[in-house]
């Protein structure tokens, strides 16, 4: 008799198919298996993709009714640097549009220097966000200045806002020195949000290095090195899994995602 594992719904990380617009990776995700999407509306570096959209136009108004029709949800909006010039207002049409489109969190990450300072605005965007229903995911990064787990314990539980919580990334959990052990003792409640890939054995030297293998180096889940069963069992019950792969575009979207799942 052949056993049954139980997958849990997965997401699609926007960055997976970067070049795909949010209407069309509605249907995309449907086609290929995923429950849940994110989507890229603020942009991770200068010249990188990234999509706006606006509250009460006629383009929020199809994509929700194409998450409808096709059982797709929204988890996370992405994704937001708060470095030292960072004013949390400036994001309310971002969230705006997310609360009509129904987003549950926004991925944040951090390169303010002054933790004290750092602290003090994630509480204050989280506070902000909270006015539209969605909560706030910090993830860390070996490049800036929240590089560990640590680091973005410190600030949520810091911040102590109840909607916020940390964003746990597979290759920045390995690059950067933690384990699935080091999963398992996060307190209750803060791991929200999870993306899945797989990576070499052998980590990269030197940070240009390390954010080309973040942005162009990973591997689908099982090709790789990285301990993920391990992760997922260490894992709440409740998280939500995304898969994070940018794959480049030599396929289309769909050769590539479809087999991934």
């Amino acid at each position: 008799m052949t056993a049954h594992v139980s997958i849990p719904p997965l997401g699609l990380a926007h960055f997976t198919a970067l070049e795909v617009p949010p209407l069309e990776l509605v249907g995309l995700a449907a086609r290929t298996g995923f429950a849940s999407i994110g989507l890229r509306l603020v942009a991770a570096a200068p010249g990188t993709p990234v999509y706006a959209l606006r509250a009460g136009s006629p383009e929020v108004a199809e994509l929700r009714h194409r998450l409808h029709d096709n059982a797709v949800r929204v988890h996370d909006l992405e994704i937001v640097t708060i470095d030292e010039h960072f004013d949390p207002q400036g994001l309310e049409p971002v969230l705006d549009a997310g609360s009509e489109i129904g987003a549950s969190r926004l991925s944040v990450c951090a390169d303010d220097p002054d933790r004290s300072r750092l602290v003090d605005r994630f509480a204050a965007l989280c506070d902000l966000a909270a006015h539209y229903a969605i909560g706030v995911d910090l993830e860390w990064m070996g490049w800036r200045a929240v590089r560990t787990l640590d680091d973005a314990l410190d600030v949520v539980i810091r911040a102590g806002r109840p909607n916020a919580g940390v964003l746990v990334d597979a290759l920045h959990l390995k690059r950067n020195g933690g384990s699935p052990a080091d999963i398992a003792r996060v307190p209750p409640g803060l791991i929200r949000s999870v993306q899945l890939c797989d990576a070499r054995a052998e980590a990269p030297v030197g940070t240009e290095a390390i954010i080309a293998e973040a942005r162009g180096g990973r591997l689908p889940p099982g090709e790789g090195a990285l301990p993920l069963a391990e992760l997922v069992a260490a894992l709440p019950a409740d998280a939500n899994l995304s898969f994070e792969v940018p794959m480049g575009t030599a396929l289309p979207a769909e050769e590539r995602v479809h087999p991934a799942h």
